[in-house]
């Protein structure tokens, strides 16, 4: 598959839902947060080498007031529960992948997402950073590991640097840029998730 593919929903079509290898005996878990409309679902469509579960349903009226999509006004789709996606790691590991859904009226689904995840992304739409903050704040008071990845809509209009400043983000959170429709760009995220996990790791393990 070529990883600058730049349409994730046409290559999930495409892929064969390859059955688990019996041969796996570790799996682990990853969570991708963040506002409405962030790209979370594009995200998972892009890595994922089986065809992702969706929970995308069309939007209605009955959202009228209630979602923001003033900045994503061609969006007709929204996630209601969840996506999910596997990567194969190795013929013993695969890393799932759950794409939590964005609305605050679906953030009590988070907490249940949140079990038994090894770390997790927040995906971030620099128009709209005020939408990360409660994302940022639940994996902080659930002390999860976590990185910061800016999806970047056309042209960045400011540095990584000021986006940092304007989420209060901690110098040691990695802060990343993608564009999640391009599978290389996402993969690049979960690369340096699983980098920032393993440098914690290592460091918990010099301490003690």
């Amino acid at each position: 598959m070529d990883l600058g593919n730049s349409d994730p929903a046409r290559a999930a079509l495409a892929r064969v839902d390859a059955p688990l290898a019996n041969t796996v005996t570790d799996a682990h878990k990853i969570v991708i947060v963040g506002g409405f409309g962030v790209g979370k679902t594009t995200l998972v469509r892009a890595v994922s080498e089986i065809r992702p579960l969706s929970t995308e349903e069309t939007m209605t009226d009955a959202g009228v007031g209630i979602d923001d999509t003033g900045i994503v006004r061609d969006k007709t789709t929204t996630t209601v529960a969840f996506d999910f996606g596997r990567i194969t790691l190795d013929e013993r590991t695969v890393l799932y992948l759950f794409g939590a859904p964005g609305q605050e009226r679906f953030w009590f689904l988070w907490d249940r997402l949140f079990s038994g995840t090894l770390g997790a992304i927040v995906l971030v739409d620099a128009r709209r950073v005020a939408d990360s903050w409660y994302a940022i704040d639940r994996l902080e008071h659930h002390g999860m590991p976590f990185i910061v990845a800016r999806n970047n809509f056309g042209e960045p209009e400011h540095t990584l640097g000021e986006l940092r400043g304007a989420l209060s983000l901690a110098d040691e959170i990695p802060l990343v840029e993608c564009d999640a429709r391009v599978r290389a760009s996402s993969k690049s995220v979960l690369i340096a998730l699983v980098d920032h996990l393993y440098a914690l790791s290592t460091a918990r393990e010099h301490s003690s």
